[in-house]
């Protein structure tokens, strides 16, 4: 339990470092100087010593438990990923976040906040590629272990990035899509102000942070381990940050989609990943390599 505490408190200031990675490549690729980039933890610092109080307009029990349902979440998630238990019980943690985002965007009774709410119900094709990425990763290793996915790559050798693409695809599509500032942001877009999230402040967005920044290390985390394998952890750090640099490079050159693009690029994404899931099962299964 030390143990994990201590993967906590480095998963937190880590998820903040990236974010804070993030907004500093995104700024430099624009040609502008940018925060540094620890500013995201600066930020969350500032926010714990702010005045905390509820607005008069909020459901003031929802407005509360949200937030700390959404910290509860990507702790049970860090955890899920730290023993290599079932992927399916991590991404159904995810799908509990949909819940998080509209939730916090109705509770406060703000109209910025909820349309972002409104969004994150329609953004939800976002989580369809993870049925399909579930269904491939499951067909060629024949478990649903997140440590034995990760042990069997660097047994055999033979990352799953390799063989099975587009589910890889398929999750990092799914970190793009929490990304801030990028082409699937729609529910933080610019005319919402801070999308679903504008009116907790104080303590609340300082909390609200922190699980921003475990949601990045675990979704950065187990691509890894999904599709690369169990690396040290050193290498570990390097591959998450790449991965990160990679979505800030995307987020600065790419514009903001609508909701109706967002929506059809991610379901016609699924539907390939469906049928590439297809053609795996006929070939491995129907096929008699695996049986």
């Amino acid at each position: 339990m030390i143990a994990f505490l201590l993967l906590l408190i480095i998963a937190v200031f880590a998820g903040l470092l990236l974010h804070g990675l993030h907004r500093k490549v995104i700024a430099r690729i624009q040609s502008r100087p940018g925060p540094p980039v620890w500013q995201e933890i600066l930020h969350t610092l500032k926010f714990s010593f702010k005045q905390t109080w509820i607005p008069r307009t909020a459901s003031q029990v929802m407005y509360v438990a949200i937030v700390l349902i959404a910290v509860g979440i990507w702790i049970a998630a860090l955890w899920v990923v730290w023993t290599g238990a079932s992927l399916l019980i991590l991404f159904a943690l995810y799908m509990l976040h949909k819940i998080i985002e509209h939730g916090t965007g109705l509770s406060s009774g703000s109209p910025y906040t909820k349309f972002g709410a409104i969004r994150s119900v329609m953004s939800a094709a976002a989580e369809l590629p993870l049925l399909a990425t579930v269904a491939i990763v499951y067909l060629f290793w024949r478990t649903l272990s997140i440590g034995e996915i990760a042990a069997f790559q660097i047994e055999t050798q033979t990352p799953t990035i390799l063989i099975a693409f587009p589910a890889a695809v398929s999750l990092y599509l799914i970190i793009l899509s929490k990304a801030h500032y990028g082409p699937f942001s729609v529910i933080e877009a610019k005319e919402l102000v801070s999308g679903y999230w504008t009116e907790h402040f104080g303590g609340w967005r300082a909390l609200l942070n922190i699980a921003m920044g475990l949601k990045t290390v675990v979704l950065l985390s187990a691509f890894v381990l999904l599709f690369i394998g169990a690396v040290p952890w050193w290498l570990m750090i390097i591959l998450m940050t790449i991965l990160m640099i990679s979505v800030s490079f995307i987020c600065a050159v790419t514009p903001m989609l609508t909701p109706y693009q967002v929506v059809t690029i991610q379901t016609i994404w699924t539907v390939v990943v469906l049928l590439y899931a297809a053609v795996v099962w006929i070939v491995l299964y129907a096929g008699g390599i695996l049986v």
